[in-house]
């Protein structure tokens, strides 16, 4: 039996569905942290491990009251990645991050899941800004970023992760009065 969080929200886009993480994830996980696709973020993880981050993806929910989504695929129902808010201990301030797993990059998901999971932030969780943080080697990611109107502003050193672009979303304001989402 598979459970999920009922105080996560569930978000849909045009051709996503972004549910709580759950259980039924933990093998689509373990094939995202055995391939290179993990090499950004974090590296390569053994299964044990792997369980334990996705503990730490539902927890992160409960304790911050915010978090990233199994992201679904609508056309095949299968989960192709994870996306959404973050912010552990030691972070500089709320990221928007996104992880897609091996088939289903180079499709927009990343982008149009990120605009739902930013829509949610300022719409109702009331941010007024939001980061988010790419390897200068991880180009999808900048691109990514870019696409949805992100600026670099500056560097993060993290202890493990060593130094990483900043990239600034749009304000709410921004978005409001012209910003790329107003061509949409």
């Amino acid at each position: 039996m598979t459970q999920t969080a009922s105080h996560i929200p569930t978000l849909e886009t045009e051709r996503l569905i972004l549910r709580a993480p759950s259980l039924s994830d933990f093998e689509p996980l373990c094939a995202f942290y055995d391939s290179a696709r993990a090499k950004y973020v974090g590296g390569q993880m053994d299964a044990e491990k792997v369980w334990r981050h996705l503990a730490l993806e539902a927890g992160h929910w409960t304790l911050m009251g915010y978090g990233r989504w199994t992201l679904v695929e609508k056309a095949s129902e299968l989960p192709c990645g994870m996306v959404g808010l973050w912010n552990p201990e030691g972070w500089p301030e709320p990221e928007i991050g996104w992880d897609l797993f091996d088939g289903f990059g180079g499709k927009g998901y990343a982008t149009e899941a990120a605009l739902a999971a930013r829509s949610f932030a300022y719409d109702v969780l009331g941010w007024n800004t939001v980061i988010s943080l790419i390897a200068s080697e991880n180009h999808a990611s900048r691109s990514v970023a870019q696409r949805m109107g992100a600026t670099q502003d500056g560097v993060f050193s993290h202890v493990r992760f060593g130094d990483v672009e900043v990239w600034r979303h749009m304000a709410p304001a921004d978005i409001e009065n012209g910003g790329m989402e107003a061509y949409a």
